[in-house]
């Protein structure tokens, strides 16, 4: 099974940006696929998004998908985010980056063809401390912009279940301009209140918010999540001894590792600001630990693993 897995550096998690759903689409394909490729990439690496791969992801017409990276291909290159950068002597400045630094559309086959701008690479590649990774399948039932940003925001701290956020830097997150929403009850029903609904329903984790007030003033929010529970494909595999691996290869270790490393359902157990890489070579480990095993058996049959059947002895 495929796991789509994106990627981010937190900076990028926490940064200010204001785009819309299918240029956010758009921009997790991209960063799928940039992963893909296996070699990782370079501000000059050019990454192919085909109308087939929107459509299959985010359950669209044949039509709409070919608006979509029309319409990408002319306002995508004027977006732009700011994140805060700490330097090494403590300095800390607030950059400003478009997006992509090139943007190519080939009408007739419907590809558009994407280059990052050299801000962007190394906070999707280069994740050597803080970085937030999630299955791209979580948020393409997300039909909100809004949505997808916040559950980003919030799934940077899964390992911890909560969150607070000062409303100024929620909104600035969300990239909700000053004139927007700001009677707090729309902001309330129609950002928050839609978003979560929409998270809740269709995402691994289940989100509820408290009110933090200054005085009688709203202030900021206190968000709490949870992971839903997951309903195994394989059941009592833990339960049944015959089931368990017992003679996994040191290749098959190998590769299985990897693959665990990158569903959504293990990603709890990963060390903060531990590389997906790292993570699967501690994987690789617990394949050897009788114990570890046990738990891990129904997630190893989940990505592809098959116990070969005894071989029959002639007598």
């Amino acid at each position: 099974m495929k796991t789509e897995l994106v990627v981010k550096d937190n900076a990028l998690i926490n940064a200010s940006y204001n785009l819309e759903l299918a240029e956010q689409r758009l921009i997790l394909l991209s960063i799928v696929k940039a992963r893909e490729t296996g070699r990782g990439i370079t501000s000059d690496s050019r990454l192919e998004v085909h109308a087939s791969d929107y459509m299959k992801q985010f359950n669209v017409e044949k039509s709409a998908a070919y608006e979509v990276l029309k319409s990408a291909s002319e306002s995508l290159f004027n977006r732009y985010f700011s994140y805060k950068e700490q330097r090494h002597d403590g300095t800390e400045f607030v950059v400003k980056s478009r997006w992509v630094s090139r943007v190519a559309y080939a009408p007739n086959v419907a590809i558009l063809e994407v280059t990052f701008a050299p801000d962007v690479v190394p906070l999707i590649t280069r994740l050597e401390q803080h970085f937030t990774s999630y299955q791209l399948k979580q948020v393409s039932q997300l039909t909100s912009k809004y949505a997808i940003r916040l559950y980003e925001m919030l799934i940077a701290w899964r390992n911890v279940g909560k969150c607070s956020f000062e409303l100024i830097n929620l909104r600035d997150s969300l990239g909700i301009a000053s004139d927007e929403y700001k009677q707090m009850g729309h902001f309330k029903s129609r950002v928050l209140d839609a978003s979560i609904a929409q998270i809740n329903e269709y995402t691994d984790i289940k989100v509820t918010y408290e009110q933090q007030k200054n005085g009688r003033t709203i202030s900021g929010f206190t968000f709490k999540l949870k992971p839903k529970q997951v309903q195994q494909e394989i059941t009592i595999l833990d339960t049944k001894a015959s089931l368990i691996p017992s003679d996994l290869t040191p290749n098959q270790r190998v590769t299985f590792a990897s693959k665990l490393s990158k569903l959504q359902e293990l990603g709890g157990k990963a060390e903060p600001g531990e590389e997906v890489e790292a993570f699967a070579k501690r994987i690789e480990l617990w394949l050897e630990d009788e114990k570890k095993l046990k738990m891990l058996t129904p997630f190893l049959y989940q990505v592809g693993f098959k116990k070969a059947k005894p071989k029959k002895v002639s007598q």
